[in-house]
């Protein structure tokens, strides 16, 4: 009896042949992700393009006319031009406007990150009468929208006499956010038990379990907190704008608008998008820095184990 080879249709019927890779579905995938890069960078690029055009050029670009894919004669003092021209005095605006978002941002990042796992330490490891269906309360409130507590927060605020000062902006982020909470409740909740019963052997009381043990262990969680909140704040517009009244406490977000017109149109393009380049450049070099752990506590709970 003849032993099944290669060329031998039992040898393919048993199903013994190495089947090929699929390389149209790879290659498909990679046109797929280039695209969308290509597009999410699109919006970026055409803003730097448009700083280191002249006025004329960036009227032209803005109405949709004709756009410089390259520009020939780059306009590099644009960028000290539009930041001389941020508030009322040239360049103390714009430092004024710097330093208070650095300072926003920073006490906003520290509150929700202290917060939210203090909070979701408590759901995690205490038990107490009520504590599902507190919790379930919480995630709850995530399906209101800002809009529907916008106008009693101001309220509350104004009777405080925090109007035109930093607190309404920075005070609700030390009280946690249901999002971030939910997250470093369900990482507290996979620590093994023995490394807590062993630390309160040793005497730690559950704040010294959550500062020692807890903290140290959850650093992608912390991260993307700290990531997800600096985005946020250092971006925020309609806040500052609420609360905001002074130029001195103005931020970069609202600094912004003061190339805006009478007309509700924005002159000086080119200037605009020269400040808005600069506003952005530490969102861009915080996700560069803060990558690995960033993308870590993306990824935290897709798989088990």
């Amino acid at each position: 009896m003849n032993k099944p080879t290669a060329n031998n249709p039992q040898h393919r019927a048993t199903g013994t042949a190495r089947p090929r890779a699929p390389r149209r579905r790879h290659t498909g995938a990679v046109a797929i992700l280039i695209a969308g890069t290509l597009l999410m960078v699109f919006p970026f690029y055409w803003m730097f393009v448009t700083s280191l055009l002249t006025s004329a050029e960036a009227s032209s670009a803005a109405s949709a006319q004709t756009f410089s894919w390259i520009p020939h004669h780059p306009q590099f003092q644009n960028y000290p031009r539009a930041l001389r021209k941020i508030g009322s005095r040239p360049w103390i605006g714009f430092a004024d406007a710097l330093a208070n978002t650095v300072v926003i941002t920073a006490l906003c990042v520290i509150g929700q990150v202290l917060s939210c796992s203090l909070v979701g330490y408590g759901f995690a490891r205490l038990r107490f009468r009520g504590r599902e269906g507190a919790f379930v309360l919480m995630i709850a409130t995530m399906m209101l929208p800002m809009q529907v507590t916008m106008i009693p927060m101001f309220i509350m605020f104004r009777w405080l006499g925090w109007i035109d000062t930093i607190w309404p902006l920075v005070v609700p982020f030390f009280f946690g956010q249901p999002f971030f909470i939910f997250m470093f409740r369900q990482f507290f909740a996979q620590i093994p038990e023995a490394l807590v019963e062993a630390a309160r052997i040793d005497g730690c009381g559950h704040l010294r379990i959550w500062l020692r043990i807890m903290l140290p262990l959850c650093k992608p969680v912390i991260a993307i907190t700290a990531v997800f909140t600096f985005i946020f704040v250092w971006n925020d517009f309609l806040g500052p704008l609420i609360y905001l009244q002074s130029e001195q406490h103005m931020t970069l977000a609202v600094a912004l608008n003061q190339f805006q017109n009478q007309f509700g149109d924005f002159s000086d393009m080119n200037l605009l998008m020269a400040a808005s380049v600069v506003t952005m450049i530490p969102c861009i070099v915080l996700f560069f820095v803060a990558q690995k752990q960033f993308v870590g506590g993306l990824n935290l709970g897709a798989v088990k184990g």
